[in-house]
């Protein structure tokens, strides 16, 4: 017990208060009457109701509805999750062969614009077909993970989130300079500007053609993306942006423009010198049953193709400026007819006209709706209710409004035939009936402008859908109107089919020859110029990513492969002399514990017991020099290894010189094997070793060499040192940590060896090293200003990269994160250092590299910050829940009173932007953050800040609460009624709680406005 009765050991009353919904271990099994627990679980329910037979008011509510949808948060966790498989199933699936585990990978490293770049190359609808592609029955169909308990990866909601950071960028569309084709100025006519057409277009113009021009029969733009896709699944400025890319290419666009005899047709397009015509109009027109042929809008009937088109005036801010149009509002009930895509938009789009009960009326039985199952899903949570086995049969009007319609029952007979029963009839009271019984090329004044052009039974243009050539040479046909195509992205890929055809047909016309295979130009913008090489003792870097000296350099073909992927160098597995060769033990290569009970990639950490090449030095010095004769313009640095032997180290790097290595690595820190044999780690201890071996070498070669530091020694900065007053030009920091990764449950360690099971430590590599990486390099950096170091620990990504070239590398070295993928991670490191030293030039407000400012969200969605009586923000779970879709319900109300204004008022304009300083290079960013780190006494106890929750993006978890309170200063309450946490003043601000919030930028750490209170345990002090 303390003095003056106070005990130091027990929490104080308030405290203890605080404390009141902290965990503790349970001594009893708990009981709570079940009359309870259904009344206590409606207050937690996050999700909806299954015996609520109503929803909310959906009403004029265009939100966005998809479950695809993915924060930043979402995409880098479902990133993480993919396997990015060999020779991936999903993108095999793909119509437009997007690479998948490509941009997958690249979200995953935060390269947010490399994703986007991958998905815009094969697809330039990338973001229309991230949010409305019927991916469960495309790429997400084959993904490997179906195999698994987690399931698929949400790869159209991966795909919406790359695209749309990259939209937020403001970035244009560039062609490449390197683009350029014969006949560049070949008249290209294309008509619609739908899909098929923005997507044909995109690939010519970056093939090199300049002179193509779409017309378009509307006042506005993006065909049935715009006109008949809701806003809440696609909204207006997605489509309008994929419209601004392809205008980038300056491909010109004429509105107001139709096929009809009165306008535009294909004799007028050829005889007014047009090369090639591309023609993609879609299906204007409705297919029509003859029960429906008097029945006018009037009286309550649309057809899909009248009613999507007025919802969508009327909910797309800019894409039309009538004023004379308003939302169809439909009161009372509601039959659409169709089980495909458009039926089931017509469905919900009518709850948002007002219908208070829609039926899905469908000829066939559940099992085989056309439409895919994400549509499906929607339409059944917001209550639409299905009719299987119903064939239309009459309407029912009543005073010149539809009453009701009656129906048979359809059976499937033995033979598979569908039959109409009509001795099973049925009527149903209904005030509006929406066709949706599909679309087709009608108009005879179109059919008639599409002359020459050979036409089917159906009147569809006969079409080969290999090339997408119609029968007259020069005239190419797709997406709907080609009728083979039934969704967005595979009109996308007639588009894409048809403008390689269109370049293959010009080059032959005029007697040129193309590539068997096509070979369609990628995505490019000015971030793609961006110059990443970088200088070192001399050498030319072309970019600063090479493969360290490791098991992915085991062989000289693989350090070919290397090259022919992008590597900017590589470093050979370490060798020696023959005399010293070594033999390997095995498993010796082992998963880390770090990251848990993960499995599969994206592991943070391995361990190997491997030791230095099994080659020879003959092999190694042999394909140095092939290897530089075929690869100039690379940079192949030879890593050796002796003991502390002047006469060894003088042959082997003579020898390495004479073969012609750019530079030399001596591997003085190999942490396991090759220290019992007086080499590696047994002589990269010593300063003394290390300083003699360097002048050894130095006399010995005139090329540059780098020590390789190990980190398993006090001050690495002694090392350093010894090795730049050896002469060394540079040192690679650092080699793998010691370490010994597990034991099983019987003790036994992994990797066990040989019948006795035995291991050694081993060298642990990976995101665990890390921080000793960054700690290394930058240490040295500051000792030895200038001081080339090739930075290793942990390198995953560009993002990574930059921050030990911040640190003070030069480039650096990459293992681990090959270990857990492949070769092809290159690309992304490229493409993200040169986004994230580009962004650097532009003024892009609270982006941190290519995050952008996290906005107030759940679950990637826009959140309604609505507030009580009492100003607190109202939870999103339970009678909460109710009370803010009931608020949304009204505002949105509020909002269809002043549509006029609203919708009007338009999507603001894309704005573009430039750089507002120069560009910078890798050299200009080395050693950047080096002068922020200092030493403890220098850092500034007066500038304290405090915790700052976000209540609109807190998703109640409390798992601030929890850290504060036995981790910390119990300095977070949290409310037993709505389950949101506060910080009182008694914050340190520590930060524990920001590092354990699953919400990225939830908890931010602002600055203390009120004096810092320190409590010192038998005293409180105020800190001036």
């Amino acid at each position: 017990m303390a003095t003056n009765g106070v005990c130091y050991s027990k929490d104080l009353p308030d405290i203890e208060t605080v404390l009141q919904l902290n965990p503790r271990v349970k001594q009893y099994a708990e009981l709570t009457p079940t009359i309870v627990s259904k009344k206590n679980k409606s207050k937690w329910k996050r999700n909806n109701d299954k015996n609520c037979s109503t929803g909310c008011s959906l009403v004029n509510n265009f939100d966005d509805i998809k479950h695809t949808t993915l924060s930043e948060r979402g995409a880098l966790r479902e990133a993480a999750r993919c396997l990015k498989c060999a020779d991936a199933p999903c993108q095999k699936s793909c119509p437009t062969q997007i690479d998948i585990k490509s941009f997958i990978t690249s979200i995953s490293n935060k390269n947010y614009y490399g994703a986007a770049k991958a998905i815009f190359s094969d697809n330039p609808l990338g973001l229309t077909c991230g949010m409305v592609c019927p991916t469960s029955d495309l790429c997400v169909g084959g993904c490997n993970l179906y195999a698994s308990e987690e399931g698929p990866i949400n790869i159209g909601g991966l795909q919406q989130f790359a695209t749309e950071v990259f939209k937020d960028m403001g970035i244009s569309q560039i062609r490449s300079p390197d683009a350029s084709v014969n006949f560049a100025d070949t008249k290209i006519a294309l008509i619609g500007c739908g899909p098929a057409s923005l997507s044909c277009a995109t690939f010519l113009a970056r093939m090199g053609y300049n002179d193509l021009t779409i017309f378009e029969k509307r006042s506005y733009l993006g065909g049935l993306s715009s006109s008949e896709i809701p806003q809440y699944r696609l909204p207006f400025d997605a489509v309008s942006f994929e419209v601004d890319l392809v205008k980038d290419l300056e491909v010109k666009i004429e509105c107001g423009r139709s096929l009809s005899t009165n306008d535009i047709t294909v004799e007028k397009l050829q005889n007014e010198k047009y090369g090639a015509i591309f023609i993609g109009i879609g299906k204007p027109d409705a297919n029509v049953i003859p029960i429906f042929k008097d029945l006018t809008e009037d009286m309550g009937f649309y057809t899909s193709k009248s009613f999507l088109p007025r919802v969508a005036k009327n909910s797309k801010k800019g894409l039309c400026v009538c004023k004379n149009d308003s939302l169809p509002i439909l009161k009372g009930t509601v039959i659409v007819l169709g089980a495909g895509d458009t039926a089931f938009d017509c469905a919900t789009s009518a709850l948002r006209c007002g219908a208070s009960k829609v039926f899905v009326v469908f000829r066939k039985g559940c099992t085989n709706i056309r439409a895919v199952p994400e549509e499906v899903e929607l339409a059944w949570e917001e209550k639409c209710e299905f009719l299987p086995f119903m064939s239309p049969v009459k309407v029912e009007v009543k005073d010149k409004k539809i009453a009701g319609m009656h129906f048979h029952r359809t059976e499937q007979n033995e033979a598979g035939e569908w039959i109409e029963d009509e001795e099973q009839s049925i009527k149903l009271k209904a005030n509006y009936i929406i066709s949706a019984f599909g679309s087709a090329l009608l108009d005879k004044d179109t059919l008639e402008a599409l002359k020459p052009v050979k036409c089917d039974k159906y009147g569809y243009p006969e079409v080969n859908f290999t090339t997408m050539a119609t029968s007259v040479p020069g005239v190419f046909c797709g997406g709907d109107t080609a009728n083979l195509s039934d969704t967005t992205v595979e009109s996308v890929n007639d588009g894409k089919t048809a403008a390689w055809n269109i370049h293959k047909y010009i080059q032959e016309k005029n007697n040129l020859q193309v590539p068997e295979k096509p070979c369609l130009p990628k995505f490019m913008t000015n971030i793609d110029l961006v110059d990443i090489s970088v200088e070192i003792c001399g050498l030319k870097f072309p970019n600063p990513f090479g493969l360290a000296s490791a098991p992915p350099t085991t062989a000289s073909a693989m350090l070919r492969r290397a090259f022919e992927n992008g590597w900017g160098f590589v470093v050979t597995k370490t060798f020696s002399l023959e005399k010293d060769i070594v033999t390997n033990v095995s498993p010796r290569i082992v998963k880390g514990t770090t990251s848990r009970h993960l499995y599969g990639p994206e592991q943070g950490s391995f361990l190997n017991i491997e030791l230095i090449s099994e080659k020879t030095e003959e092999y190694w010095l042999k394909s140095i020099t092939e290897l530089k004769r075929d690869f100039p313009d690379r940079i192949l640095i030879a890593s050796i290894m002796c003991t502390f032997n002047k006469e060894d180290w003088l042959e082997l790097s003579k020898k390495c010189e004479v073969a012609g290595a750019d530079a030399l690595e001596l591997n003085l820190s190999c942490p396991h094997g090759m220290g019992e044999r007086g080499m590696g780690l047994a002589c990269g201890q010593d300063p003394e070793l290390v300083l003699n071996i360097s002048k050894w070498v130095r006399s010995a070669i005139k090329i540059p060499f780098f020590v390789k530091l190990t980190p398993n020694i006090t001050n690495i900065t002694d090392i350093a040192k010894a090795a730049y007053d050896g002469g060394a030009d540079g040192v690679s920091a650092i080699n793998t940590v010691s370490g010994l990764m597990s034991l099983n449950a019987d003790g036994q360690p992994w990797p066990a060896i040989g019948t006795k099971k035995q291991t050694t430590y081993g060298g642990v590599s990976g995101n665990a090293t890390r921080p000793m990486g960054l700690k290394a390099v930058s240490a040295i950096s500051k000792m030895l200003p200038n001081f080339p170091i090739l930075g290793i620990g942990g390198i995953d990504s560009a993002d990574v990269a930059l921050q030990f070239i911040q640190a003070g590398s030069s480039a650096v070295q990459i293992c681990s994160a090959v270990q857990n993928q492949d070769f092809t991670v290159v690309d992304d490191y490229i493409t993200g250092l040169k986004t994230l030293l580009y962004l650097k030039s532009l003024s892009l407000e609270n982006w941190d590299g290519q995050s952008p400012k996290t906005p107030v969200h759940q679950k990637g969605k826009p959140v309604y910050q609505f507030r009580d009586d009492e100003g607190n923000a109202i939870p999103n779970f339970g009678e909460y829940k109710k009370i803010k879709e009931k608020l949304v319900g009204r505002l949105k109300l509020e909002e269809l009173e002043n549509s006029e204004v609203s919708v009007q008022n338009g999507i603001p304009s894309r704005q573009i932007n430039e750089p507002i300083r120069s560009i910078l290079k890798v050299s200009d960013v080395i050693g950047s953050a080096v002068q922020r780190v200092t030493t403890y006494n220098n850092l500034d106890n007066k500038k304290q800040v405090v915790a700052l929750i976000n209540d609109d993006m807190c998703i109640n978890c409390g798992k601030c609460y929890m850290a504060c309170n036995d981790s910390g200063y119990q300095a977070i309450t949290f409310d037993p009624e709505t389950h949101q946490a506060h910080v009182t003043n008694d914050c340190t601000g520590c930060t524990l709680c920001v590092s354990v919030c699953p919400i990225i930028d939830c908890i931010s750490m602002v600055e203390k406005k009120i004096p810092h209170t320190i409590k010192r345990g038998t005293r409180v002090e105020i800190l001036a």
